[in-house]
């Protein structure tokens, strides 16, 4: 945190709870979306103790501004751990639409490595403040867990992948593919792991596979458009 970063802390009063759960106004709305978005962008440029006046910068607000949404660097962390695992997992609906089952595991599994890569940082400081069994790990993994439940569901509803697959198993295999995400050539790496394990799930499957999504454009690096979206729910 930087010297104006601080003295600004030290001087600015304690958040009312009561205020921040007020119904916010439509300009209000739309700062706290490009606080968000800026933050992300500049998380992942420069990690998560990247200044707060450049993110407030990124968005085109004044540094009170930022503070009037997020009291705390950890409270826009947080916010923007929130939203990311939301993005992840409300892009499986339209993945489902748009691609057999097969196909739209695949590509949000690459999804997933992706999301694992940029927010290790996010996650580790959130960690260190919250603790590893706070509230906001539990819906992480919750969210999770039912968006890759719900593509599991449908390919084998569809025939694509064999009908045993249990999806705790498969996010904890994907969870291993991630560790290796910090290290060179792990994007590649991860293609091949990927492709791997949707080989192993088309085995056996009672219809005929949807095609190679290996070859999809949408890479491990790749991740859904930054926009907000309702939690994905039960098709």
């Amino acid at each position: 945190m930087s010297r104006s970063e601080t003295a600004d802390a030290a001087a600015r009063p304690a958040a009312d709870p009561a205020e921040l759960d007020r119904p916010q106004r439509a300009d209000a709305r739309r700062n706290r979306e490009l606080l968000l978005v800026a933050a992300a962008e500049v998380y992942d440029e420069r990690g998560v103790d990247a200044s707060l006046e450049e993110i407030a910068r990124r968005a085109n607000v004044g540094i009170g501004t930022l503070y009037r949404h997020f009291p705390t660097r950890d409270a826009l962390t947080e916010a923007v751990y929130r939203r990311e695992v939301s993005l992840l997992c409300d892009g499986v609906d339209d993945l489902l639409a748009d691609h057999a089952g097969d196909a739209a595991l695949a590509l949000w599994m690459r999804r997933f490595a992706g999301y694992v890569a940029k927010k290790k940082g996010m996650a580790m400081a959130l960690k260190s403040v919250l603790g590893a069994d706070s509230e906001l790990f539990t819906y992480s993994h919750q969210r999770i867990r039912g968006a890759i439940g719900l593509l599991v569901t449908t390919a084998a509803a569809e025939g694509v992948i064999r009908d045993d697959v249990d999806a705790e198993d498969l996010l904890r295999a994907m969870s291993g593919i991630c560790m290796a995400t910090d290290t060179p050539g792990w994007n590649d790496r991860t293609e091949r792991l990927v492709d791997l394990l949707i080989d192993g799930l088309r085995y056996g499957a009672t219809g005929p596979a949807s095609g190679d999504a290996s070859r999809s454009t949408d890479s491990a690096t790749s991740t859904p458009p930054r926009k907000s979206g309702a939690a994905t729910g039960a098709r």
